[in-house]
């Protein structure tokens, strides 16, 4: 019969064995404090990749449903509508300030803005460009938001015309 892991000694193990072992030792020793830390962060970025995946999901709902070639604003009634359904909170054509030197020189729109942690932009575009994406990271410093979902949906296939940005 096999040998329990734990009873193979340190220099019979392979690296990878090896490695973990050190991770976890390493963790043992962490203090409770980093570990609690570690694990909130951990828990945010899942809950925000939950979000968009929920959100990227709402969108293709709708692209089946609607096909392509619409205006975006069709697209983000419609994408609104699918949100509520999915009990998802979002604010539409949300108002953000653009301000130079602390300033205000103008307002901007935000198409969604989910859950107040994802600004959805929505184009329906032949294909998306470097100034699209430029524009959505615009959007998300003005915001003061990490992440953004920048969306074509003039497309065969939505999960070609999605690009998830992060600042």
């Amino acid at each position: 019969m096999g040998r329990n892991r734990s009873q193979i000694p340190p220099h019979a193990r392979g690296p990878w064995e090896q490695r973990l072992t050190t991770e976890l030792t390493t963790e043992d020793t962490e203090s409770t404090e980093k570990r609690q830390r570690r694990k909130c962060l951990i828990s945010l970025e899942y809950e925000k990749d939950w979000l968009t995946h929920d959100i990227i999901g709402a969108a293709i709902e709708v692209h089946k449903e609607m096909g392509l070639g619409l205006l975006e604003r069709i697209y983000e009634n419609a994408l609104c509508v699918e949100l509520t359904k999915r009990n998802i909170r979002y604010a539409q054509q949300q108002p953000i300030a653009a301000k130079y030197k602390g300033e205000i020189v103008g307002d901007l729109f935000l198409d969604l803005l989910v859950e107040d942690r994802v600004v959805v932009e929505l184009k329906s575009v032949k294909e998306l460009t470097s100034i699209h994406e430029a524009q959505l990271i615009a959007y998300l410093k003005l915001a003061n938001v990490k992440t953004g979902l920048l969306i074509n949906c003039n497309v065969l296939t939505l999960k070609k015309g999605v690009r998830r940005i992060s600042v």
